[in-house]
């Protein structure tokens, strides 16, 4: 990098603080902060869902899947579009017709409308939690990527990755601090189609020329690479049971739906997320990690697509290219700081500790318990050595738990408060014990090598099932989001 892509990196960033700290000085209640006064259009929006979901973490993983194992790993954000498009003709006309009069900022506030404050509690404590761990690994991608671009090298003689670990969580933190869902949102828009148009017009062109083109990719890669069926059954199993479902129980999602004005726009988001998921972004960040691999073929996976942007663009565009890169990571583990902060402010402290608090100090709260949380996501960061395995692990940790009760309150009319608290704690339980290592599975089981989440699942749907059966909700407690009716509330 020269000194020209320093400067523009710098003024890149100083830009978006200014867009956040803009919104921050107009956001006069919690529900200006957490869900943009639910009046944000349908394409900023979907530009926003992808870059929360696929961001600049996913980016750089899908990079280190393309490297490892070819255009098979498009399939990676297939379980995007499918999840985005079901969520759209299945969930969002039931959400959207129920928060037009109960106003949710949430989503343990549609588990306490459906069940009742317990169930909220405990999806809140998974939510925050989960959401916790995906914060750190977007910390993670952001020292990934600074360490093998802009901070190589410190006065401190630290690790490259720890040194660039400490800088990110200090800019994310900030910016998340004096952030709200309406900066979040429009500068995901500005920062996805800068970082989409840099990867597609300027480093794939770039990259091609510098290896001589698609028969020098073809030429230096096994020709599996080429092929999409270079993805073992398993492996397409655990994607798509680890992530299809985040899209029923994502907190950033219930935020963005609440945020659409009405249910067209919300569907119409959720459509355009899909779309842009895959093939769009899919095959994008793979070719060029397949790229990447050409380039740089002794490279850690998740690394060379960072050294290729760093070492291919032409002056000046490297310094936009990493800047929209460190802003797309920042706007995902900004939005998963607030969901996190979300869940532990507005669906604990101030519902069980501090009751009654005004708007003002309601927001002065939010920016404290962003700054631990904040804190506790740069520990789990330095735990992990590769941003998906990361993210597949908070990933799985939420799903497992909120996944079948959620499902159960969209579908099932015997759903009860007993078997959704059940089904929540049997299913995260399980996954973080078998994800720790506290609990090991019989060896005819494991050699399936099925993710955690998995049997977190199944586990959690047998528990779920029998325990409402056997401990149904009182007469008159019990509601179903089947009819078009509008719900009777607790």
């Amino acid at each position: 990098m020269t000194i020209i892509d320093y400067l523009i990196f710098g003024l890149y960033m100083l830009c978006v603080l200014g867009i956040g700290f803009y919104h921050f000085l107009k956001n006069k209640s919690t529900e200006d902060y957490y869900v943009g006064s639910r009046s944000i259009k349908a394409s900023h929006v979907g530009l926003s869902i992808v870059a929360t979901d696929v961001g600049g973490g996913f980016s750089i993983g899908l990079g280190g899947v393309g490297f490892m194992m070819g255009l098979a790993g498009t399939w990676l954000l297939f379980t995007g579009l499918v999840g985005a498009w079901l969520t759209a003709v299945f969930i969002i006309p039931k959400i959207k017709r129920i928060d037009a009069k109960h106003k949710f900022l949430t989503y343990p506030d549609f588990l306490r409308h459906r069940y009742n404050g317990k169930v909220a509690l405990v999806a809140a404590l998974i939510s925050g939690i989960g959401y916790l761990g995906f914060t750190g690994a977007q910390m993670l991608a952001g020292a990934k990527l600074a360490s093998a671009t802009i901070l190589q090298n410190n006065p401190f003689g630290m690790n490259p990755i720890t040194f660039a670990l400490m800088i990110i969580a200090v800019v994310t933190i900030l910016y998340t601090v004096i952030g709200g869902l309406k900066a979040v949102i429009y500068t995901d828009t500005v920062q996805w189609i800068l970082l989409l148009s840099g990867l597609i017009f300027v480093t794939i062109p770039a990259t091609l020329i510098k290896i001589g083109g698609i028969s020098a990719l073809r030429e230096n890669l096994p020709a599996e690479y080429f092929s999409l069926m270079n993805i073992s059954p398993v492996t397409f199993i655990n994607w798509m049971v680890t992530i299809i479902p985040i899209w029923l129980i994502g907190m950033t999602l219930y935020q963005r739906m609440y945020a659409c004005k009405n249910e067209k726009e919300a569907k119409k988001a959720w459509y355009i997320a899909g779309f842009f998921e895959y093939p769009i972004m899919a095959f994008t960040g793979v070719f060029l990690g397949m790229c990447a691999r050409v380039v740089f073929p002794e490279a850690e996976a998740e690394m060379a697509l960072p050294m290729l942007i760093r070492d291919v663009l032409p002056l000046g565009v490297t310094g936009i290219v990493i800047a929209s890169y460190f802003s797309a990571i920042m706007s995902t583990a900004d939005s998963c700081l607030m969901a996190s902060s979300g869940n532990f402010v507005n669906d604990i402290i101030e519902r069980y500790f501090i009751k009654n608090i005004s708007a003002k100090a309601s927001i002065r709260l939010s920016m404290i318990a962003t700054l631990i949380i904040g804190a506790f996501a740069v520990i789990i960061a330095a735990q992990f050595n590769t941003v998906l395995n990361a993210i597949l692990y908070a990933y799985a940790f939420m799903v497992s738990g909120l996944f079948v009760p959620t499902l159960g309150a969209y579908f099932w009319k015997k759903a009860s408060s007993a078997g959704a608290l059940a089904g929540m704690l049997t299913g995260g339980i399980l996954t973080l014990l078998l994800l720790t290592k506290f609990l090991t599975l019989p060896d005819c089981i494991a050699k399936l090598q099925l993710d955690a989440s998995v049997y977190g699942i199944l586990s959690s749907a047998v528990t779920f099932i029998c325990v409402s059966i056997l401990w149904p909700d009182k007469v008159g407690v019990n509601r179903s989001l089947i009819s078009t009716e509008e719900e009777i509330t607790c």
